[in-house]
C-alpha cells in the first residue's frame, strides 16, 4: 500500500502545478534579464537565425578576456593545483577571509602602508562582494548609484528590497538615488544635488563609460561622505589600466577615505582570472555604524557564514600575480588591450562620433548622436556582425550612447573597426 500512496502523491502534486511558496517580491521588480545574458540571447537569435553568419560574429560587448593565462600566473596555479596532489601540499579547508600570505601581499603590494593583512578578504570577485555587501547592508539603508551604472549595484539593491517600484516614466526606481553622469561633466556626478544616501556606489575606472576620476573629484565624494556620515563603496577592478601620472588607483590614495570607504577589486581584468574567479574586498578598521559597532566584523560574519573561501588553486595564483614576473606579465597584458581601445577609439572617428573613455580604461563610450542604443546594437550585429552593448542597459542615463569593449582579440578590433566603418547608420547626422 505505501508505494501506491507514494504514487498518488506524486502524481497530486504533479497536478497542483506551481509550489505554496511565496516568490520574494522583490525580484519582480527587475526589469528584464540581466543585461549581459540579454545580448547573449539576442547574439545566439541571430545566429540561429541567420546560421550562415553565426561564425563571423565578433564580440566587441561583455568584457570577458581573451588573452591566455601569461606563463609566471599560470605556474601559481599549475603549481597550485599540484600541490593538492601531495601529502605535504595537501589543503582542505582554508581561512574564509584567504591565505595569510596572499592577504598580505595583497596589502603591502596594491596600497603599500594604506591598509593591513587583516582588513583584506579575498573572494571569488568582485561583483560577487557586491552582492556580499548587500547583504551585509541589508534592506534598511539607501543607496546611490551612478547613472548610467555597472547593473549589479541596482538590480542587488533591488534584490535586498532597498527600492520601490520602478518609475515608468523615468525608467529609474524610487528610493533608489541616481547620481546622473553626463559626457559635459565628465561623468561625475554633481555632488551639490545628489541627495543624501546611507551607501554610495562608485566606480572608476568607470564601467560603462571609460571615465576615471581625478584626485579632486575622489576627494569631494571622500569629502561628501565623511559630511554625510556613509559609506563610499569604491569599486577599482579596473585600476590597473590606469597609466597617467598622478591619478589615483585606489580610494585609500584619498584622505580621510580609511573612515569612510570600502574597496572592492579583482584579479580578474588584471591577469585573465574571469574564469578563474578572484577577488578581494578591503574593509578597513576606522569604519563603524551608528551604534559603534564594526563594519569589518560584520563583513567578516558574512563571509564566514557564507562562503568557503577562495579556491585554493587560484589563491596560489593570485600570489604569483603579484610577483615582480607576474607583475610584468599583467603590464603585458594591460598594454594590448589599451591597444585595442585605441583602434576602437579610431572606429568612433571614423563614424564621426564623440567618444569617451579608452585611455586609463578598456571601455570606449560612444555619443551615437540621438540614435537609440538598442536599435543600433541591432543594426550593427545585423549589418555587420558585431556584438556591441547598448548603453540603455546601464540605466536611463546610457540611453544614446553605444560601449565598446577593448578585450576582443587585436584582429577582431581591427576587423569589426572595418565593419562598422561601412555602415551607412550615422550619415548625414
Amino acid at each position: 500500500m505505501a508505494p501506491r500512496s507514494l504514487l498518488a502523491l506524486l502524481a497530486l502534486a504533479a497536478s497542483a502545478g506551481a509550489l505554496n511558496v511565496v516568490r520574494n517580491k522583490n525580484f519582480g521588480k527587475l526589469q528584464g534579464g540581466y543585461l549581459f545574458p540579454e545580448i547573449g540571447r539576442r547574439r545566439t537569435a541571430f545566429a540561429e537565425k541567420n546560421p550562415e553568419l553565426a561564425e563571423k560574429i565578433i564580440s566587441l560587448g561583455i568584457g570577458d578576456t581573451t588573452k591566455p593565462i601569461p606563463e609566471h600566473i599560470l605556474s601559481g596555479l599549475v603549481n597550485g593545483a599540484k600541490k593538492l596532489g601531495t601529502v605535504e601540499g595537501y589543503s582542505g579547508y582554508g581561512a574564509e577571509q584567504g591565505k595569510g600570505d596572499l592577504r598580505e601581499k595583497i596589502a603591502a603590494s596594491c596600497y603599500g602602508d594604506r591598509v593591513k593583512a587583516s582588513e583584506v578578504f579575498v573572494s571569488d570577485g568582485a561583483k560577487c562582494d557586491i552582492s556580499r555587501l548587500q547583504l551585509m547592508f541589508g534592506s534598511d539603508v539607501v543607496s546611490a548609484v551612478q547613472d548610467p551604472s555597472y547593473p549589479v549595484y541596482v538590480d542587488t539593491s533591488v534584490m535586498m528590497g532597498q527600492t520601490g517600484e520602478v518609475n515608468k516614466e523615468t525608467g529609474q526606481f524610487d528610493k533608489l538615488v541616481y547620481m546622473p553622469c553626463a559626457a559635459a561633466d565628465d561623468f561625475f556626478p554633481d555632488l551639490a544635488k545628489v541627495p543624501r544616501a546611507d551607501v554610495y556606489y562608485f566606480c572608476s575606472p568607470n564601467n560603462p563609460t571609460g571615465a576615471v576620476a581625478t584626485r579632486a573629484q575622489l576627494e569631494a565624494l571622500v569629502a561628501r561622505a565623511l559630511k554625510d556620515g556613509s559609506i563610499l563603496v569604491f569599486d577599482a577592478a579596473y585600476a590597473p589600466f590606469i597609466r597617467s601620472e598622478g591619478t589615483p588607483t585606489s580610494i585609500f590614495e584619498i584622505e580621510g577615505s580609511r573612515q569612510c570607504a570600502i574597496e572592492v577589486n579583482s584579479f580578474s581584468k588584471y591577469a585573465g582570472f574571469t574564469g578563474a574567479r578572484l577577488g578581494w574586498t578591503v574593509v578597513p578598521d576606522e569604519l563603524t555604524y551608528s551604534d559603534g559597532s564594526s563594519v569589518r566584523d560584520d563583513f567578516n560574519r558574512v563571509m564566514t557564514t557564507g562562503f568557503n573561501g577562495a579556491s585554493n588553486i587560484v589563491q596560489e595564483g593570485g600570489l604569483a600575480c603579484l610577483d615582480p614576473e607576474g607583475k610584468k606579465e599583467i603590464d603585458t597584458l594591460i598594454d594590448y588591450y589599451l591597444g585595442n581601445a585605441e583602434i576602437l577609439r579610431g572606429l568612433a572617428d571614423d563614424l564621426g562620433l564623440d567618444h569617451y573613455g579608452g585611455v586609463d580604461s578598456p571601455y570606449v563610450f560612444v555619443d551615437l548622436k540621438g540614435h537609440s542604443s538598442w536599435d543600433t546594437f541591432s543594426t550593427i550585429l545585423e549589418e555587420a556582425q558585431v556584438v556591441t552593448i547598448p548603453g540603455a542597459g546601464f540605466g536611463p542615463g546610457g540611453e544614446g550612447y553605444l560601449r565598446f569593449s577593448a578585450f576582443a582579440p587585436r584582429e577582431a578590433c581591427l576587423e569589426a573597426r572595418e565593419r562598422i566603418s561601412k555602415i551607412d547608420i550615422f550619415k548625414g547626422q
